[in-house]
This record gives structure tokens, C-alpha cells and sequence, in this order.
């Protein structure tokens, strides 16, 4: 039967739990044969369950993710893309139309179906602000929950494609050029997300920039990076919102305890949701600071993505449950 998700009420201002964001929650720590069999898991996708862009799913992967879900395992996808650059990846995989969608890095959570669980949205005189603070750094998108044309806006296209032109080419019929950026950010008018990219250090620049300015309290800044391509992103988000809290506020409204919770990635914008469950997973292709971190915080390591290392981890937790119940 497909699962009822109870429907949270548009959190466009900010929401409650994140006015003051608390410090990460100290997890217990266990070791791996001691945590129970998971009951829900939230995967990335770039880097995570999609080797690099452009590329798709394995077949292992695929029916990795099916076996979790027979086995009654509710599988969550968490990205950074917004929903409709998403959905494409999965449609043919045979997954449930009630499979959770955590997007737009925790801002938007439907499922695959099309049925909404949650949602917020940045205040427009903040995307404004941010504007005018950002672009300096590199090419400034901001996403609306909308589909169609509209739904990514930016001024400076060719900006843009000398960084990600990849993203650009798969999202053109999404795009829309507005010059300056401000006047597609009308009061009322409120993104879900803001995006900033450009090199490394220029997006270290950028987060620096941002962290002094006076609109550091009102936007969650997550940063992704790709070393080997010079790119780094900084998501801009509500703040209190990240994957760690939307995957939160999921299993909360499912029943399923942090330590029945499993989440794995590759990179910082996943560092939230891997600190939130209680059992965390590195992939072996993460950079070496991240599978640093995980060694010192217990997580596990996964082999890398190009070695089906979802999959790895999936059948692994498959047989688990199996032997729990039998």
C-alpha cells in the first residue's frame, strides 16, 4: 500500500526549528553490528548513486534500490537538484510512486509521484540582497517552485555555461534571462533556492563574503565541490534547511527512529544528513578531507560510486532486515 504522508503546512517564512538553527546532535555511537535494520535510508545522487553528470543508474544499483524498498525499507532520494531535474533519473527504474523525493537540498520533499510532503521558500528581499552581495563571485541562479520556463533564473547565460554547461543544456527549457536578477525577486514572488557557482576559491570567497555580511542569519549556505573540475556550488537556502533537516522532519512523520535512519553521500551538502541518521555512509569516492571525517565521526565507507558502492551498502541492509525477521 502506498504510504500517507501527513501533508506539513508551507513553511515560506522560515520555519520554527530553524529561526536558530541548534548545533548538530551528538549520535550515539555504535558499532556496525550493533545498529539495528534500517527502516528508512536517504541517498544522494551526483556522485552518489549517479557516477558524474550525464551519466545514469547502474542495473546492480536499480535493483539494489527495488530489493530495499520489497524488503520494506522506505528509500528517500536527497539531492541538490530540484525536483523536475530529478525525476527523469528515476521514472524508469521501477521504483514506488510514494518514494520520498528530498530536493532543492531539503527545501522541497514530494514523492515520486507528484504528491507533495513539504516545503519552504526564501524570503524575496533576502534573494534580493544576495544579489547584489554574490554576483561578483560567479553566475547567481535562483529556483522556483514552478515548472515550465521561470523555474531557474539568471542574467548571465554565458556566465553560467563556461562553468556548468552541462546544467545549462539539460535545464535550458527551464531557464529564463532576467537583467539584473532583482526584478524576477518581487515581493511575493519567493524562491525556494539560490545557487552560486564558480571556482573554488572563488566560492570560498563567496561563503566568506556571506558569512560577514548582515543576511548571514537569514540563508543557509551548503557548499558542493568538484575538485578535478575546479567548480564548486553554494546552495542558498531558508535557513535551518538542509538535507539533515528535511530527512528529520521525513522520519519523524513515518515513525522511524535516527538510529533505524541511514543516509550516504559523497560531499559537504551531505555532511548534514550523515550527522542526523544514525548510521552514516561515505562513499569511497568522497574527497579525502570528507572519508577523513567519516573515519573520526564512525561512519562507514562505501566502495566508490563507479563500483556500484549504493548497491554494496542496499544488499548489505536487505539481508539484515531478512535475518532480523526471520
Amino acid at each position: 500500500m502506498p504510504k500517507a504522508y501527513p501533508i506539513a503546512p508551507d513553511c515560506a517564512q522560515a520555519p520554527a526549528a530553524a529561526q536558530a538553527p541548534a548545533a548538530p546532535p551528538q549520535v550515539a555511537r555504535y558499532t556496525w553490528d550493533m545498529h539495528p535494520p534500517i527502516r528508512l535510508v536517504a541517498i544522494d545522487m551526483d556522485g552518489t548513486l549517479v557516477p558524474a553528470i550525464g551519466q545514469g543508474i547502474s542495473r546492480r544499483t536499480a535493483l539494489a534500490l527495488r530489493a530495499a524498498q520489497e524488503a520494506g525499507i522506505t528509500v528517500a532520494i536527497a539531492t541538490g537538484r530540484r525536483v523536475n531535474y530529478t525525476i527523469p533519473l528515476l521514472e524508469d527504474l521501477g521504483l514506488r510512486a510514494d518514494t520520498p523525493l528530498i530536493t532543492s537540498n531539503g527545501a522541497v520533499t514530494r514523492t515520486l509521484g507528484g504528491d507533495s510532503i513539504d516545503r519552504c521558500q526564501m524570503e524575496s528581499r533576502v534573494a534580493r540582497a544576495l544579489c547584489g552581495l554574490l554576483r561578483q563571485f560567479g553566475a547567481v541562479v535562483f529556483t522556483f517552485d514552478k515548472p515550465g520556463r521561470g523555474e531557474l533564473v539568471l542574467e548571465d547565460l554565458e556566465q553560467a555555461q563556461g562553468r556548468i554547461s552541462m546544467w545549462v543544456e539539460a535545464n535550458r527549457n527551464a531557464i529564463e534571462v532576467v537583467k539584473p536578477l532583482e526584478l524576477a525577486l518581487r515581493d511575493g514572488e519567493d524562491p525556494i533556492q539560490g545557487m552560486v557557482t564558480g571556482t573554488l576559491g572563488k566560492m570560498k570567497e563567496a561563503e566568506n563574503a556571506l558569512k560577514a555580511s548582515e543576511w548571514s542569519g537569514l540563508c543557509e549556505c551548503v557548499r558542493t565541490e568538484y575538485p578535478s573540475r575546479d567548480l564548486s556550488i553554494l546552495d542558498l537556502l531558508p535557513p535551518g534547511v538542509s538535507k539533515g533537516w528535511a530527512l528529520e522532519r521525513l522520519a519523524k512523520r513515518l515513525g522511524v527512529d535516527r538510529k533505524e535512519t541511514m543516509a550516504i553521500g559523497d560531499n559537504w551538502n551531505d555532511v548534514d544528513m550523515l550527522e542526523w541518521a544514525g548510521q552514516g555512509v561515505m562513499m569511497g569516492n568522497a574527497a579525502r578531507e570528507l572519508r577523513t571525517m567519516a573515519k573520526m565521526r564512525g561512519w562507514k565507507q562505501a566502495p566508490p560510486n563507479d563500483e556500484d558502492g549504493v548497491a554494496v551498502v542496499l544488499e548489505a541492509a536487505v539481508k539484515k532486515v531478512y535475518a532480523a525477521n526471520a
